[in-house]
């Protein structure tokens, strides 16, 4: 069945009151699906947006390089604005999943929470950046004519090096990465929260990192702007540790085109999360970032975010070596 007709079917349930609560969906489903296909992934946005009655809504910002579509989600009508963006990097897929869950827990039902985090948040989501690289499990869009400065020659362009806020979204070679200019020139953010995956490490002591952070490294970024961003950092330490994780800082480089620091010299309160490669851990993982999502929505709408101070980022443990045994990828700096 066509997407179009799954979505005209869903309305019929949704109008008819046969589809389940959020609560007894919850109960009843206990794993949630960390690479849903391009299809399903359509699929569950729109029947997210049919289910909060109009809360949600979903946008097409425009195609991949083999015109596979790039989705936005958005919820929220607060003055705050956030924007979270998912897979960049195609084989690196736990935040999309995690963006679903968000979705899923704060524009679905009624409860007093989540609406009165909407009343001061607006939150933007484009949903797995990058569906051409997802379809094979690379980390690169598709374009096989690439000769990318950042990339692969006859494959693509690395997306998260093509943020560099001199390039005009039109003059930009990765194409997705335009689409996330335009987006997030269109929608002003206050805050900027970019999803990738990393590997296996530990720290000094051999514990093994889940997941990493790190705020703007360019010279150029104001230093209110960074300050920012750390608090942001903290904020989303403090979430992932209490879920169960253990935050590392993220050893980052300073180009301007990685979208930490292209958005930070935007004056975005630009922040990146890494969530290691854990496979025995990975439910776990989308709930750390969830927790994370929820945590910096909860932390903008009431203002303690800008109660933390900056100096706890510094306080965040560096990210160790690679975990014996395991073969890590050699990615640049995201």
């Amino acid at each position: 069945m066509s997407l179009k007709p799954k979505i005209a079917l869903l309305s019929v349930f949704v109008s008819a009151g046969l589809l389940m609560a959020p609560a007894a969906q919850a109960a009843e489903t206990t794993t949630v699906d960390p690479r849903p296909s391009t299809a399903k992934l359509a699929f569950e946005l729109h029947k997210l947006a049919a289910l909060s009655h109009g809360k949600i809504r979903v946008d097409k910002i425009g195609r991949s390089n083999e015109g596979r579509p790039v989705w936005a989600a958005r919820v929220g009508h607060g003055k705050t604005r956030i924007q979270y963006v998912t897979q960049q990097h195609g084989d690196e897929p736990l935040g999309t999943p995690a963006a679903l869950e968000f979705l899923r827990k704060v524009g679905v039902g009624h409860s007093p929470w989540a609406q009165k985090l909407l009343s001061k948040v607006t939150v933007d989501i484009v949903v797995r950046a990058n569906p051409d690289g997802h379809e094979r499990d690379w980390r690169y869009n598709y374009d096989p004519d690439a000769t990318p400065e950042y990339g692969e020659k006859g494959k693509g362009y690395d997306i998260n090096r093509y943020h560099d806020p001199a390039v005009a979204p039109k003059d930009n070679p990765a194409t997705e990465a335009g689409l996330i200019q335009r987006r997030n020139a269109a929608f002003k953010p206050d805050i900027m929260v970019d999803y990738h995956m990393q590997g296996r490490y530990q720290d000094a002591d051999g514990r093994e990192i889940t997941a990493s952070t790190l705020w703007p490294t360019n010279p150029g970024v104001k230093p209110s702007d960074v300050d920012f961003a750390k608090q942001i950092a903290v904020v989303v330490q403090r979430s992932i540790d209490a879920n169960g994780g253990y935050v590392s800082q993220y050893p980052g480089g300073s180009y301007q085109g990685i979208a930490r620091n292209g958005y930070g010299l935007l004056g975005n309160g630009s922040v990146l999360i890494e969530l290691s490669l854990i496979p025995e851990r990975e439910q776990q993982q989308i709930q750390d970032a969830l927790a994370s999502m929820l945590a910096i929505a909860q932390s903008a709408a009431d203002g303690s975010v800008r109660k933390v101070d900056p100096a706890d980022a510094e306080a965040i443990p560096p990210r160790g070596p690679a975990l014996p045994g395991t073969v890590e990828e050699a990615h640049e700096a995201a």
